[in-house]
């Protein structure tokens, strides 16, 4: 896709070998960021060699920890970018029973929206997740999706919208055991 000249298309393949770049640049191990993220040195390894693909809440945990944001490991900041129908259908992250599509361009640094279309029981894992960012809404578009949150577990159904801090431990599950869910992120990336 293209916008007053500028490239929006994201390559995936661009990913790993820019987080090596900032991880060496900063001067830090795969141990040293592993630590960090809860990750393993493994995957962060494969990850900068392009051998595997982050979740949404993988990336935006080893972009907090490195300090920088997600669009600067794909491109230059446009004035103005389109992001078409046309070219947002890959799967750009992967996860557990979910398609994550990516609608705002990599490069918009105030603002991410994702859109996610979850299988019948599709989960964000065994584990709670966090990332560093400002806020997370969750939007439901379509079907129910349950967001647990500290102690307290909410039942989303469409038109619902869930505003959660990003840095506090959540999970999600589509408890339907037929429908598919399709759901809005909305995340402020962390303020630097």
């Amino acid at each position: 896709m293209k916008a007053g000249g500028a490239s929006t298309d994201l390559d995936h393949r661009r990913i790993g070998p820019r987080l090596r770049a900032v991880r060496q640049e900063r001067g830090l191990t795969l141990a040293q960021v592993a630590a960090g993220t809860g990750l393993t040195k493994g995957f962060i390894s494969l990850l900068e060699r392009n051998e595997t693909t982050p979740s949404v809440p993988t990336l935006f945990k080893i972009c907090g920890y490195l300090g920088v944001r997600i669009g600067s490991l794909v491109q230059e900041e446009a004035v103005a970018s389109l992001v078409s129908r046309q070219g947002r259908g890959e799967d750009l992250f992967g996860g557990f029973g979910v398609t994550d599509i990516l609608l705002t361009p990599l490069d918009q640094r105030f603002l991410q929206v994702i859109e996610s279309v979850i299988d019948p029981g599709g989960t964000s894992g065994d584990e709670p997740h966090s990332f560093e960012g400002d806020a997370e809404v969750i939007y439901m578009l379509k079907g129910m999706l349950d967001v647990t949150f500290g102690e307290r577990t909410f039942r989303l159904r469409r038109g619902d919208a869930l505003t959660l801090a990003p840095r506090d431990p959540h999970s999600w599950v589509n408890p339907s055991p037929r429908q598919t869910a399709t759901v809005l992120w909305i995340i402020t990336p962390r303020s630097l």
